[in-house]
């Protein structure tokens, strides 16, 4: 007779119960041998049987790889120690590796699973920074480029164009710090949601679900700010940063904006696509200082950091 499918409390079968035989042997397992009835057919990954090889390998090799690995690096402890870089709100830690970190708004809090190093203070206290990773940041990656001043510093208010998910937001709310302001404003919905997730608990971030194209729409609800970075991979980049600026960015503001070469003509070299984006934002008022490539972290993008309606009578006082 042929054993039943699904073997009960002693029924032989393909999933064999707790004495069921057959392809997975169970406790007492017809085909299998004792309790781990690996020697079944399918005993590699039985039912009740199959414990054995499974259980075996839960306590033996998975648990090396959790415990003992770990994810290299970053212990945090006496071994490391944080300098603060010479942009302010940011800062090295020296260890195994050397990485950027900002001081975390929010201790023991991990926005994206990143890293977090905590460093005893002479009195006591623990201060914990989160690390920050260049390839998953524009921001990071034109830092480690070597900008010479991203003007995002503590008690800045700063509206933040193409938001996403709110990786680099949660650094730029570390940076600027309880009296500055991050006003992230993101399109997608998906994305959207992690972003408004992430600002539950960061008091200083406001997050705008809206169009980046139609700063009408959210004018009520930010105020003048000090510096705009814009990280929105679109044609009209520059377009889009003009409009917001002339809303919201005060005279002698600074702008920061990544420009992903691809997205805005992908048939001339990036270096061209560049000078024309750099071309436009001159004639919308900004005033352009540096441009520099990230490179290692990103193919063809580049960073440029400049001042927007830069008033005249600082102009004559630089020039003299």
């Amino acid at each position: 007779m042929r054993p039943p499918l699904t073997g009960g409390r002693g029924g032989g079968g393909f999933s064999g119960g707790r004495g069921g035989g057959g392809y997975s042997g169970g406790r007492g397992a017809s085909a299998g041998r004792g309790r781990g009835g690996g020697r079944s057919f399918g005993g590699d990954r039985g039912g009740r049987g199959g414990r054995g090889d499974r259980g075996r390998g839960r306590g033996g090799d998975r648990g090396r790889g959790r415990g003992g690995g770990g994810r290299g690096g970053m212990k945090g402890g006496s071994k490391v120690i944080v300098e603060p870089h010479r942009h302010a709100g940011v800062f090295i830690a020296k260890g195994k590796e050397d990485a950027l970190v900002t001081k975390n708004l929010v201790p023991g809090e991990a926005v994206y699973n990143e890293k977090r190093i905590s460093v005893q203070n002479e009195d006591g206290t623990k201060t914990e920074y989160r690390v920050w990773n260049p390839f998953r940041s524009k921001l990071a990656a034109a830092i480690l480029g070597g900008v010479d001043n991203i003007w995002i510093k503590p008690g800045a208010k700063v509206l933040y164009l193409g938001a996403a998910s709110g990786t680099t937001v949660s650094h730029v709310s570390d940076l600027v710090g309880p009296e500055g302001c991050v006003y992230a404003v993101e399109f997608s919905h998906r994305s959207g949601r992690d972003l408004v997730n992430m600002a539950k608990k960061r008091t200083n971030v406001i997050p705008i679900i809206e169009d980046a194209r139609h700063p009408a729409k959210y004018r009520m609800l930010v105020g003048m700010v000090d510096v705009i970075f814009s990280d929105v991979a679109q044609p009209d980049q520059a377009r889009i940063l003009a409009l917001n600026a002339n809303f919201f960015l005060k005279s002698g503001g600074h702008f920061v904006i990544s420009i992903k070469a691809n997205c805005i003509d992908s048939t001339v070299p990036a270096e061209a696509v560049f000078q024309s984006e750099v071309k436009k934002l001159q004639q919308e008022q900004f005033k352009p200082a540096e441009q520099v490539t990230l490179e290692p972290f990103e193919r063809d993008h580049a960073c440029v950091v400049g001042s927007y309606r830069v008033p005249k009578k600082t102009k004559a006082a630089t020039a003299a």
